[in-house]
């Protein structure tokens, strides 16, 4: 046996407290025996004592043991407070979301010596106290919780009253710094720390994650860009007076969404102040017959294919008649055009019958290919799925090559144009900031020589005076685009409203350079925007210009410089053409 097991083992500690306890037995009898009173209190003194010291080298030991070997850290017990969610901050480390500590207010009946003293001084410092509830409480008979969200400015003025029975208890709470703005993209969460909506949903474990280490989640957004779409958005909402509105602009090469606005809108630091119409998030969780926009995938389908190229023609002098419709135009040309420009007068009937010539089956493929029969690929919990045809007929392209019944999201949109803008990849879109220089890929949707020929295409429609989307020009930054303007469904009237429409604007910039050149696209749509006292509130009236001034706004935040203009596909008797040919 070695010399610390016969030392210092198991035994010959239980032997030295035999010892002890046995002298401190003894100790009693001699003072018993003796007729020493004092003796035996000092005694019993010194064994209590000694009980209690033994006590405390005891727990000392244990608590040191549980330090130094558990594999339990101290924060798993006790996380810090006001750490329970990581900070949300945009793609520049802005702030978006934070958790502030606030002070929840209780009350203890029991304990208050003037009720009504007590009545008046809370409801005088307390403007978000109702009556009902103090009432309830100072009536319980018990401590009672009464609000909560107390800052420590107001706390502090409360508990300077010096009110007997009223304490405070420290809490979390999630603050949104900036209020109303990018709110449906960043959300808000419960008051038990659980996110509900936006990025505080779609990325809660990532929040959660980030808070045990002290850090922060960054989001795709640029909030230099996301408040010039906003504030774009909203005059053309205050000159329009739309029943909503929603606002995109997206990064096509990497899928990041970076600016994100929906009207109306809300303020997440008071959720359930709001409506539900007011809290849902247009851009994600709303779908819509967006019209001519989708004439960009059908001209983009008819390219890819082989069935058409920019110089084909298509008989537009008259109506059409395919499946159970006859398909007529808004401004009617009563000409025969190119695919060009059936793009650029946004001809129904034209592009009717290219989807003729691509046929159901592969029209049906493509919109596939381009996500257009699924939700947006995104985080967001909101986003929505969207309303196909049941059967892919003639009927079905007598409706879907224009936009028309097929009901998609916002972003769906945005996705699909992106991919046709990039190269021809279908990105999944993102509000997580991307490392600098990743590259993304995705599933291939066309040729890259056809996406060269549609940004092309659509620069036309807005460099030239004849095309539907020339409002949206911003000289030297080679906008492009497409129109949208879809009559609603009526349900009751079991047909499209003459007067209830959905009016929109597909942008993308710049146009020129090679695929791999930096690029961004725009989208813009009103639902059912007023006509008041001017023009048919179509997507070239209400939209194009809004995305046009976006454009403008944001192009320097993103490093775009102005350059030589583009004007291609140029009809030599352009001036001759119809003022912006629009569709409805």
């Amino acid at each position: 046996m070695s010399l610390g097991q016969s030392t210092f083992g198991p035994s010959w500690l239980s032997g030295r407290l035999s010892g002890l306890m046995w002298r401190f037995e003894h100790a009693f009898e001699r003072a018993r025996a003796s007729g020493r009173a004092e003796d035996d209190t000092r005694i019993r003194i010194l064994f209590v004592l000694a009980l209690f010291s033994l006590g405390f080298v005891v727990l000392a030991v244990g608590a040191t043991r549980a330090v130094l070997f558990s594999k339990v850290s101290v924060s798993d017990y006790a996380p810090p407070l006001g750490a329970a969610r990581a900070d949300l901050v945009d793609r520049n480390g802005q702030m978006l979301a934070a958790d502030l500590l606030h002070y929840g207010l209780y009350i203890d009946p029991r304990e208050i010596w003037d009720t009504a003293e007590t009545r008046r001084a809370l409801t005088a410092n307390l403007p978000d106290l109702t009556p009902e509830r103090l009432e309830r409480a100072l009536r319980a008979g018990r401590r009672t919780f009464v609000i909560g969200g107390l800052t420590p400015e107001v706390r502090a003025q409360v508990h300077d009253l010096g009110l007997p029975g009223v304490s405070f208890e420290p809490e979390q709470k999630r603050v949104y710094p900036l209020g109303y703005t990018a709110a449906h993209l960043v959300g808000f969460a419960d008051t038990g720390g659980e996110g509900l909506a936006g990025a505080e949903a779609a990325l809660n474990d990532d929040i959660r994650n980030a808070a045990a280490s002290q850090g922060s989640v960054p989001l795709s957004i640029d909030l230099r860009i996301q408040a010039a779409l906003e504030d774009e958005l909203y005059k053309a909402t205050a000159q329009f007076h739309p029943k909503g509105a929603a606002g995109v602009v997206v990064n096509v090469h990497t899928g990041e969404i970076l600016g994100l606005a929906s009207y109306p809108t809300f303020d997440p630091n008071k959720p359930g102040a709001a409506s539900l119409d007011a809290r849902l998030n247009r851009a994600a969780g709303a779908v819509y017959e967006m019209g001519s926009t989708f004439k960009g995938f059908t001209v983009a389908t008819g390219l890819d294919t082989g069935v058409a190229t920019p110089t084909s023609t298509f008989d537009a002098t008259h109506p059409f008649q395919l499946g159970y419709r006859t398909i007529t135009d808004y401004h009617a040309t009563h000409a025969v055009l190119t695919l060009v420009e059936v793009f650029q007068h946004s001809s129904n009937i034209g592009t009717a019958r290219l989807g003729e010539q691509i046929g159901p089956e592969r029209l049906h493929a493509y919109f596939d290919r381009f996500g257009l029969t699924q939700p947006a690929k995104t985080e967001l919990i909101e986003s929505a799925r969207p309303l196909t045809p049941k059967v892919w007929n003639q009927d079905a392209i007598a409706s879907t090559s224009f936009g028309h019944g097929i009901n998609v999201t916002p972003l769906a949109v945005a996705r699909a144009y992106s991919g046709l803008m990039n190269g021809g990849e279908l990105l999944p879109l993102t509000i997580r900031k991307l490392p600098p220089g990743t590259v993304v890929h995705g599933p291939r949707m066309i040729q890259e020589s056809t996406a060269l020929t549609l940004l092309q295409i659509m620069r036309s429609n807005v460099s030239c005076t004849c095309g539907s989307g020339k409002s949206a020009n911003v000289p030297g930054l080679n906008v492009g685009g497409k129109t949208g303007t879809g009559d609603k469904w009526d349900p009751a009237a079991r047909r499209y409203s003459g007067t209830k429409q959905v009016s929109s604007f597909a942008a993308v910039f710049p146009t020129d350079g090679p695929l791999t050149a930096p690029r961004y696209f725009v989208l813009i749509l009103l639902d059912e925007p007023q006509r008041g006292n001017g023009p048919d509130p179509t997507g070239g009236i209400v939209a194009a210009p809004a995305a046009g001034h976006v454009i403008e706004r944001i192009a320097p935040f993103l490093g775009v410089q102005r350059r030589a203009e583009t004007n291609p596909f140029t009809p030599v008797d352009a001036t001759t053409k119809t003022d912006a040919a629009e569709e409805h």
